[in-house]
């Protein structure tokens, strides 16, 4: 029954992006992200959905440009975007660093599973050209993780928060710590989701989600998901604005969280601190040196992709770097991690910019934007410092849409001040 279930899903998403390609992005990202083939266990588990609805939406872009160029013409202004160019600089690294790898063969078998993050995203820069499609690929986003974390806030709260929380089967997330930083992320988005719409129903299932994604992530037992939960919590309260009100209900929603965590999970969070005594965190340091000194050796292209089996032989062949940072510096060099770094750090610069010029007026919601894109990034960031998570598909999504969301800009400013002078000439 569930393979027959996500057939039909997946034939809908199909049909959907045949008759609007732009639903077909919405639809990606549901495959991408919420990962339904996961829960497959017969022959849908390892069928190409993902490849066939990406083809039908390729083919439906093509479809309807051809009948209507004005409409689906390239937006050349966004395709030509710093962060775009920064993107294609980064790829093209990538196979630099393949080339010139520690183990070559096992580089170049990764390369194409990082480079098909990027044709998607052309395709989000292509069709997402107006505000009401781009709340819609922010909600089907935050609706990706607002899922399965319900589920898993639910169960949280149930029991007590004795058992850790996991993401979809399959999904880039599913392990607890790295669930925990999705959640962070996802938390953002829903806040947005949440000051956009003016359904009163829909908020109020929105704030329950919120509520949920907390308890989710306290949940998994992750200390890398504290710290990102954390800055997204401070990030909230700082945007927000209604601070004395926000701020004594997120001091609530904690105590009624906190007063059910168990002894051994605030013995966990405490390893913080008293990181010498840990020996999680002392393998971690240990793996963060061996990618050091991968780095100093080959400070350049760095060692490719999946070359810990060979720079990690002393310590059992580490699966994992645990770190973001660490990951880009040793397997594409310095130059790998500046492009990285200035992609994501320029990208951030741009939305605080953004969130600063629109805090107020007609355009407030370009200021909201930023500031909640901003948060969900900087979870991202945070969350990467003990997570290997440079090649996840989500931030360059968030990074994408923020190119978009500097485009739409301008076109809604003057677009407002032009409404505002007609109204002044009647």
């Amino acid at each position: 029954m569930r393979d027959l279930g996500l057939l039909v899903i997946v034939l809908s998403l199909c049909g959907m992006a045949l008759a609007r390609p732009w639903l077909g992005v919405l639809g990606l990202a549901v495959l991408g992200f919420m990962q339904p083939q996961g829960y497959a266990v017969g022959f849908m588990r390892e069928a190409p959905v993902y490849l066939i609805l990406f083809a039908v939406t390729v083919l439906s872009l093509a479809y309807h440009g051809w009948r209507d160029r004005d409409r689906f013409a390239l937006p050349w202004r966004r395709l030509l975007a710093w962060q775009v160019w920064g993107l294609l600089a980064l790829w093209l690294w990538f196979a630099v660093t393949s080339h010139f790898g520690a183990l070559p063969w096992e580089a170049w078998e990764k390369y194409p599973q990082v480079l098909k993050i990027l044709p998607p995203l052309l395709l989000t820069l292509w069709l997402i050209d107006t505000r009401e499609k781009l709340l819609y690929l922010v909600a089907t986003l935050a609706l990706c993780i607002l899922l399965p974390a319900l589920k898993g806030g639910y169960w949280a709260v149930m029991s007590g928060f004795q058992d850790r929380v996991y993401g979809p089967p399959g999904s880039p997330w599913y392990e607890n710590n790295a669930f925990a930083v999705a959640v962070s992320m996802a938390i953002p988005l829903l806040v947005l989701w949440w000051r956009q719409t003016r359904e009163r129903l829909t908020r109020l299932l929105l704030l329950g989600g919120i509520v949920l994604c907390f308890g989710s992530a306290l949940s998994s037992w992750s200390r890398g998901g504290m710290l990102a939960l954390a800055a997204v919590t401070l990030l909230l309260v700082w945007h927000s604005k209604r601070k004395l009100l926000v701020l004594p209900l997120l001091l609530l929603m904690g105590a009624a969280f906190f007063v059910q965590l168990p002894e051994q999970w605030f013995g966990r969070m405490e390893t913080l601190t008293a990181y010498q005594a840990d020996a999680s965190a002392q393998s971690r340091l240990a793996v963060w040196r061996i990618g050091l000194d991968a780095a100093s050796r080959d400070p350049i292209t760095g060692a490719g992709f999946n070359a810990w089996p060979v720079l990690t032989l002393g310590t059992g062949g580490s699966l994992d770097w645990h770190s973001t940072y660490v990951e880009m510096l040793a397997e594409h060099g310095f130059v790998g991690l500046g492009l990285w770094v200035v992609l994501f750090l320029g990208t951030l610069g741009g939305l605080g910019v953004l969130a600063w010029r629109h805090g107020r007026g007609e355009s407030a919601w370009i200021g909201d934007y930023a500031a909640m894109l901003q948060a969900a990034m900087v979870a991202y960031a945070v969350g990467g410092i003990t997570l290997g998570i440079a090649y996840w598909a989500m931030p360059y999504h968030l990074l994408v849409i923020a190119v978009i969301l500097a485009g739409l800009a301008p076109q809604e400013v003057r677009r407002a001040s032009g409404g505002n002078r007609r109204e002044a000439r009647v």
